[in-house]
């Protein structure tokens, strides 16, 4: 049986556009022995708040050598270390339309252009899906939320963000990132939720980290959104923005009950945007596994059954955005601009 690190480099091993020679003409352009690089990319990454990489020689040399694909925690370190993208040091190929060349500046005192710029391009990931959504309007409220942060003010009605995907398609990530941006408060499913949803599996004699049982599925789940639900609507009530993820698979899939949101959010001068998560299967299977939690670990021994029962092509049913985060295309965007702030992820 594969480890989760096994499988996390089983995976990448037929990665389409894979070019492990770029890794290392990157490095010789910097001018840097495997061993230097080890170091960079462990100062990097503690510096950016990720997961620090062993980034021993070994390992280094198996990634420039074909033999070992990165893993996420790896890619990341390497693009915040090199200031590239995936696509620029040999990952994979580019998307299409994907933004390639981010060249930005670690932030001091003051927000300037080039910061503008960079918080825009990585916005730009955003995407309206149809001419009813309000794609550039969300954006502009992100931006002019980041800037009242150094500057005061707010000319916008309170916005309230959801957040959805299926499971590794980078949702939490994101989050996080527009949390930072704006300052509005995040609300996130699991962290809010696990420790009661732990205790009442428990109490019903299943294992604690089901997430797929029809017992889950009846008595628990419903229980577990009308906790993230009442958090939400307590600030929606305050008129407080706010950034609110979980897979939200049923819910965005109801016109109804997106109807309803709106309606009761509309009562207290608040908007209503959801937001679509799009990633490809790999990529969020290497997530799971790189994560490691022990709720993913039903997905990842029955990954054909788990993702039989998936529809990759789901959009929620009314007007939304999408983030586009297929092979991690916009996280690795959001990494750039976070690390260029001088803010780290939490």
């Amino acid at each position: 049986m594969l480890t989760n690190s096994g499988l996390v480099e089983d995976l990448g091993r037929d990665r389409s556009g894979w070019r492990p020679e770029k890794l290392r003409e990157m490095r010789e352009a910097h001018g840097l022995t495997l061993e230097a690089t080890g170091e960079r990319l462990r100062e990097t990454a503690r510096r950016a708040g990720l997961s620090a990489p062993a980034a021993n020689f070994q390992t280094l040399w198996q990634h420039e050598q074909g033999e070992v694909f990165p893993g996420p925690h790896y890619r990341r370190a390497y693009c915040l270390l090199y200031q590239a993208t995936e696509p620029e040091l040999g990952f994979r190929k580019a998307l299409p339309g994907e933004e390639v060349d981010h060249r930005l500046t670690e932030f001091q005192e003051r927000v300037d252009s080039g910061h503008v710029q960079a918080v825009v391009q990585a916005l730009k990931h955003l995407v309206p899906t149809s001419a009813e959504d309000c794609g550039e309007n969300v954006q502009q409220r992100i931006l002019d939320a980041w800037r009242r942060r150094h500057t005061g003010g707010d000319q916008h009605r309170p916005s309230l963000l959801l957040i959805g995907g299926f499971a590794g398609s980078g949702k939490s990530e994101f989050a996080r990132f527009i949390s930072h941006l704006t300052g509005w408060p995040l609300l996130d499913k699991d962290p809010l939720t696990r420790p009661l949803v732990e205790r009442l599996l428990t109490a019903l004699g299943c294992d604690p980290n089901d997430r797929h049982s029809e017992t889950y599925k009846a008595q628990v789940r419903p229980l577990e959104y009308q906790c993230l639900m009442e958090s939400i609507l307590a600030n929606v009530e305050c008129g407080i923005s706010t950034v609110a993820t979980a897979p939200f698979i049923t819910e965005m899939s109801n016109p109804a009950w997106m109807r309803r949101l709106a309606n009761r959010c509309a009562a207290y001068q608040v908007d209503v945007t959801p937001v679509w998560l799009e990633c490809d299967a790999d990529s969020m299977r290497e997530y799971i596994a790189f994560r490691s939690a022990a709720r993913d670990a039903w997905k990842l021994s029955n990954w054909t059954e788990y993702l039989d029962g998936l529809d990759l092509s789901l959009r929620p049913a009314v007007p939304h955005l999408v983030v586009d985060n297929r092979f991690g295309s916009a996280i690795a965007v959001t990494d750039q601009v976070r690390y260029a702030l001088g803010v780290a992820h939490t």
